[in-house]
């Protein structure tokens, strides 16, 4: 089946479009720079022009290597000081800029940020089937295009069948029910190509496969989790030793499906990656082994962590990898010198958080009904707090909601601060993972059931 290419394009017309280029113009000279004309569409009348200079559209999206110049001549560095407080709310044109382009041609370029109020709580038992959770602060996306999604799912599946082994037959209705496909085309609409969407599905897939495997309920275990996990991140970041010993470690990447796994989906995603995205994604998968390791430790001696504790460790035990590289899967490279900044750091850190804790919230029926004590932020909450379930997870929500909303102000902040095109596509790359990242957990009824509490 050929490469579909990207989506095709479609027109939408929101009705602040006339408004926008006042608003971005005027907030990016407030925050010092020179130029914007570079860095976000200042359109004179609607329909506004696709963004092409912050979200090249077209047939093909070259990959900018890691030698290429950063910020373009006259943007703003990212300040040394903090960001004043009274700068952190995102107003109308700072919101604009995290939801992405508007006007004729660039439907396919946006993503879906529309503001719109949380569903109220309804009586009478749990929400319908797919229904988002009810006070849960999220933004609608579109349907992804189902031309990608049924490609990304056959090559993944002949990639787990064919080349990696991954699981046996009678785990295929769990792999068809994770709908990968569908879950990487809605946090990925801007990869220019589908091989461009492959490098974010084997990861995905990989890391599942060393959950499920290592930790969860397909042989996991948390005795001698630390010892699997060190081995299998080898695959991610390749042993330098002796030519006695280069032998045996190469062989034993082939020993598990976790590892094989891991070790194929790091061989592609270098090809096209840059140096420094590579080395971004192995700093952020030892981050996730690290909160693997802490749970399963709370696991073995019975310890149910402070809900501050909790917290901690699924900032480690998160999505944070994937969202990480937005950039190498939308086909372009965020300098490695603005990607460590703190404040860029702050706000992937609080998009992972929130998008974890979406996980805590549409897993909380799926995991009480598997065997053992499964820790999750309601479960804690209720334990820790004393609390009753019902309490417990509808402030697990509450929880969720700040998460997003301080995620969303950093983010805004940010874009104001340091308005250089790689920065705010980045940004807007991570804002729209977290939507995709919800549209998944919400859409997945085969995996996901809602409590009755409402």
């Amino acid at each position: 089946m050929p490469d579909p290419g990207p989506s095709p394009l479609q027109s939408s017309l929101p009705a602040a479009a006339a408004r926008f280029g006042a608003h971005v113009l005027a907030t990016a000279q407030a925050a010092g720079a020179e130029s914007v004309a570079d860095a976000l569409p200042v359109p004179s009348v609607a329909p506004a022009p696709p963004v092409s200079s912050v979200l090249p559209s077209g047939p093909s999206l070259p990959f900018v290597p890691a030698s290429a110049p950063a910020p373009a001549a006259g943007a703003a560095p990212v300040p040394q000081q903090e960001v004043p407080a009274a700068v952190r709310q995102p107003g109308p044109a700072l919101a604009r800029i995290l939801r992405g382009p508007s006007g004729l041609g660039t439907e396919s370029l946006h993503w879906g940020r529309t503001v719109e109020p949380a569903a109220p709580p309804q009586p009478g038992g749990a929400p319908a089937p797919g229904h988002p959770i009810p006070g849960l602060y999220h933004h609608p996306v579109p349907e992804p295009d189902p031309v990608r999604v049924e490609e990304v799912s056959r090559r993944i599946k002949a990639w787990a069948l064919d080349e990696v082994e991954l699981y046996p037959e009678d785990w295929e209705d769990q792999f068809d029910g994770f709908h990968v496909g569908r879950y990487m085309v809605a946090c990925h609409p801007d990869a220019p190509t589908v091989d461009h969407l492959m490098l974010a599905t084997r990861l995905m897939v990989a890391e599942n496969a060393v959950d499920d495997c290592y930790c969860e309920d397909h042989g996991g275990s948390p005795i001698g989790l630390g010892g699997r996990l060190l081995l299998a991140h080898t695959a991610l970041d390749p042993l330098h030793t002796t030519k006695e010993y280069q032998p045996e470690w190469a062989d034993s990447l082939q020993s598990d499906a976790p590892r094989r796994a891991y070790r194929s989906a790091m061989e592609y995603f270098v090809r096209q990656a840059s140096p420094s995205q590579a080395d971004r994604y192995r700093h952020d998968m030892a981050r996730l082994h690290m909160g693997y390791l802490a749970e399963a430790a709370w696991a073995q001696t019975d310890y149910v962590p402070e809900v501050w504790e909790y917290l901690a460790m699924r900032q480690f035990n998160n999505f944070r990898p994937c969202p990480t590289i937005t950039d190498s899967v939308g086909g372009y490279e965020l300098p490695a010198d603005l990607h460590a900044r703190p404040e860029m750091q702050r706000v992937i850190a609080l998009a992972g958080n929130a998008t974890t804790i979406v996980n805590d919230l549409y897993s909380y029926t799926k995991e009480l009904a598997s065997p053992g004590h499964h820790l999750n932020l309601p479960v804690v909450l209720a334990e820790r707090e004393g609390i009753s379930d019902q309490e417990a997870y509808l402030k697990a929500v509450e929880v969720h909601n700040d998460l997003m909303h301080d995620f969303e102000a950093e983010a805004a902040a940010l874009a104001a601060a340091c308005p250089v095109p790689s920065v705010l596509r980045f940004l807007r790359g991570v804002a729209v993972w977290v939507d995709g990242n919800h549209y998944w957990h919400q859409t997945n009824t085969y995996r996901y059931s809602l409590p009755d509490f409402w």
